[in-house]
């Protein structure tokens, strides 16, 4: 039989029948320690699971003290919750045994995603109730919130082709299963390959798993949809020194996340997708979005950046030191004072994190927006960046087609006006969107007719021309102060 990991196929499906038995699930965990405690393990505090746990000795209440709360158990109790499983498992590396109990080596969880239950194999979950443990080089990062970001924003449309570029444990490509024929899954670690295996393997996930950095595996391959979450961490080089696999390179500053951009239009079809979360430097000298757009503007795709933070350098090092288990150690101080002067050579002073989108729209004129959006938007994000290649497309209309069509204001779009009690007007006026990214716009008089009488009767040069009329205004005069408007509007998906 195959192995996937180390772990035979028939064992992995057995295992997989024996995790839903006992209703290893996200929804099962959360109820069986409450929410309470759910939450605290999120911050790896497992003092309250444990609690509520404790008169609790059935194949479930097991499973959660082996693999979310890494306790030894009772072989004969696990036993009873995976038999047959327990020596393969052994076997493997997957668990450890001293005495009469067993230990967990790697971590095994429930995800719930696009109404399927999954299960993901990872490295055991690092600093839980405040130990301190550097992780390993090859360490291999499961479950997060940056896994869960990509998967929020990444587009769903059903693909023939798709790369899991950087897959870790495999997360992205479980996704990708639901809508995509071929999956591609790409990493340059070779644990977190052999992690993934298993994970697809149990869940019954097929992918070719290729080992490699960037585009090296695929190279001269196209696909349709490209998903990353590349190791973009800015850590300075250490000649000799291991780095973490899951999230830094040898790179210098940003130069993968440029690289990635640069040359994802080699490995789209058309109209292919590529979507990243990513970091890029804020340098001192120079605008980070200036600097993105350099990174785009002879890809001849289109391209949406969304900046959703920024972090001045000595709260990134901060973050990150603590993310490797440093923070208490003797390493933290010089290590920090490391990451400072390498920053400071390169002039930068942030570090923005983000989103991007890359379309091989085949456009003469690719459409470019690179915004700062630190609020809060509607999850998941990715129907709205589904739709955005479509408004683009209805926003380029000739003229004549945009006049002439009977547009309508989208469903989620609010009007909020103020002014003082007795004002002959109200001012301003903003309309707002609740879906996606929830834009507002300030219209005038002009724009706020408009917009109000876009309802899908009336094409919009016949309500222009009424306007005008209503205001005393020249008709041609009208058009051409607002169609620009509303060209942009219909851009960011204002109308239905």
């Amino acid at each position: 039989m195959n192995a996937a990991g180390g772990l035979d196929a028939d064992v992995l499906a057995d295992l997989r029948a024996m995790l839903r038995a006992a209703d290893y699930t996200v929804d099962a965990v959360v109820e069986a320690m409450g929410l309470q405690a759910h939450d605290a393990l999120a911050r790896n505090s497992t003092v309250p699971a444990e609690r509520a746990l404790r008169d609790r000795h059935d194949p479930l209440a097991t499973l959660i003290r082996l693999w979310p709360l890494q306790r030894p158990v009772a072989r004969s109790a696990l036993e009873t919750a995976l038999p047959g499983l327990v020596e393969p498992l052994l076997a493997s590396g997957t668990l450890t045994v001293a005495g009469t109990t067993v230990s967990a080596a790697v971590d095994l969880r429930p995800y719930a995603a696009d109404d399927q239950t999954y299960w993901v194999f990872s490295d055991l979950t690092p600093g839980l109730d405040t130990r301190t443990e550097p992780m390993r080089p090859d360490f291999v990062l499961g479950l997060s919130s940056a896994s869960t970001t990509l998967a929020q924003l990444t587009v769903r449309d059903e693909v023939a082709t798709a790369l899991d570029l950087g897959t870790g444990c495999g997360v992205q490509t479980l996704h990708l299963s639901g809508h995509a024929t071929s999956i591609t899954a790409t990493d340059v670690n070779s644990r977190a390959l052999d992690l993934a295996a298993r994970t697809l393997t149990l869940n019954g996930v097929a992918a070719e798993l290729l080992d490699g950095s960037l585009f090296e595996p695929v190279r001269g391959r196209r696909f349709d949809l490209i998903t990353s979450n590349p190791p973009y961490v800015m850590s300075p080089p250490r000649s000799g020194q291991a780095r973490l696999a899951y999230r830094e390179t040898g790179h210098v500053s940003d130069r993968l996340m440029e690289h990635l951009v640069r040359y994802a239009g080699d490995h789209l079809t058309a109209g292919g997708t590529c979507q990243v979360l990513g970091n890029w430097a804020h340098p001192a000298d120079r605008g980070w979005d200036e600097r993105l757009a350099d990174w785009i503007v002879d890809s001849g795709l289109d391209a949406h950046v969304v900046q959703r933070e920024v972090l001045d350098v000595s709260t990134y090092v901060e973050l990150w030191l603590t993310d490797a288990g440093l923070a208490g150690t003797p390493q933290y101080r010089p290590r920090y004072a490391e990451w400072l002067d390498y920053f400071a050579g390169l002039g930068i002073e942030a570090v923005g994190m983000g989103w991007l989108m890359l379309t091989r729209a085949g456009r003469d004129q690719p459409w470019v927006r690179i915004e700062d959006w630190p609020y809060a938007v509607e999850q998941p994000i990715a129907p709205a960046f589904a739709a955005e290649e479509s408004w683009v497309t209805a926003s380029r209309a000739s003229e004549a087609d945009l006049l002439g069509r009977a547009w309508t204001l989208a469903a989620d779009v609010v009007e909020h006006s103020s002014g003082q009690p007795g004002a002959p007007a109200p001012q301003p006026i903003v309309f707002r969107r609740q879906r996606g990214l929830p834009r507002a716009v300030e219209a005038d008089t002009a724009l706020a007719g408009v917009l109000g009488a876009c309802d899908g009767d009336l094409a919009l040069g016949a309500i222009i021309d009424a306007l005008a009329g209503l205001l005393g205004l020249d008709a041609a005069a009208l058009r051409a102060d607002v169609t620009p408007g509303v060209r942009t509007l219909i851009a960011d998906g204002w109308f239905d």
